[in-house]
């Protein structure tokens, strides 16, 4: 599996369904908006794939296009899904290390353990991306979402423990098998556990809302807003295993920090606090797409430090406060298809 700095093809999105699950139902038109916004913002570095059921394309096109999309990087694919967040229903791409050929592995997805049926079509977009590219697809042999894993390219893989190890996931599977499956599938070597994730996350505590890497040796670690953070304790040993973890050559990662956004929250929503975070950005062909979340201080901050640490890509910021409401912002709704 590629690091996501690596020379990509196209990143994929799943277009919000109209389901009143979604955003409680009342906010579609809104977020409708903001996908087109987010598509035409990538378009502006590389192709996007779009899976939506076909009768949708026509709006969602038009949408791109009132956003100021670049038209002919817009690609739109008859992939019915139940959900927006690709990340983790899409295909997990690999990459032959010597022919350069582009393969699907296609996972199990059980709505993170059950929780938001159905997901049967979720569960179908790998294959479908699949048979639609004429790629080999390699069977993962367990549940597991694209947000659950973090990879450098180097043979190292970031994951969590509140994950992969829950039962609401593979129950039949010791912690050395998912391991083996995990080297088996994506090609890595060393699988690094962190132990769990921040507060409001559905997912249970995907590692794209904790830490990232930006170069094969280092990381971009969360640490909490203030002192009184109700995920402090959770950040504070995530930061102390993140620490006591070897890279290349033996060595030590180089760890930095950047604090999560202030609480963000929704007075009456099903999430009390929303799971906001600013490593949850994308990393396109040339740019760097990172999540804000109307915290002027806060957010100019977080883009000043990725500016620092991804000085030869344009870093673009996007408001996400409305899409975090159900759990995820730019890294959560997107898969990168290697180059």
């Amino acid at each position: 599996m590629p690091p996501e700095w690596a020379e990509q093809e196209a990143v994929w999105l799943s277009w919000p369904v109209a389901d009143p699950r979604h955003w409680g139902g009342a906010k579609s038109d809104l977020i409708g908006l903001k996908f087109a916004e987010i598509a035409a913002s990538i378009s502006c570095f590389e192709l996007v794939r779009i899976n939506a059921p076909g009768c949708d394309h026509e709006s969602i096109r038009a949408a791109c296009n009132r956003a100021k999309a670049v038209p002919e990087r817009i690609q739109l694919f008859d992939h019915p899904h139940n959900d927006v967040w690709c990340r983790d229903h899409g295909p997990i791409f690999v990459k032959h290390r010597e022919t350069g050929e582009v393969a699907v592995t296609d996972w199990g997805f059980n709505a993170w353990g059950g929780k938001f049926p159905p997901w049967d079509l979720d569960d179908a977009i790998p294959g479908r991306i699949a048979a639609t590219l004429g790629k080999q697809v390699f069977k993962g042999g367990m549940i597991l979402e694209g947000g659950a894993i973090e990879v450098n390219g180097a043979g190292h893989l970031l994951t969590t423990e509140a994950v992969l190890l829950n039962p609401n996931r593979n129950p039949h599977l010791s912690r050395p098998e998912i391991e083996q499956l995990l080297r088996d599938s994506l090609g890595v070597r060393e699988i690094l556990w962190l132990k769990q994730g921040i507060e409001g996350d559905d997912t249970d505590g995907h590692i794209d809302d904790l830490a990232r890497f930006i170069d094969p040796q280092t990381i971009l670690a969360c640490v909490a807003p203030t002192a009184d953070s109700a995920d402090r304790r959770v950040l504070e040993d995530n930061l102390s295993r993140l620490r006591n973890f070897h890279g290349l050559g033996g060595r030590p990662f180089e760890v930095l920090e950047i604090p999560l956004p202030e609480a963000c929250e929704v007075p009456g929503w099903r999430l009390p606090v929303l799971p906001a975070s600013y490593v949850n950005f994308l990393i396109v062909n040339g740019g760097v797409l990172v999540p804000t979340f109307r915290q002027k201080r806060n957010d100019d901050r977080a883009l000043g430090m990725i500016r620092e640490l991804f000085s030869d890509r344009e870093v673009v910021g996007i408001d996400c406060l409305d899409l975090v409401e159900e759990g995820g912002t730019l890294h959560c709704i997107s898969q990168q298809q290697p180059a």
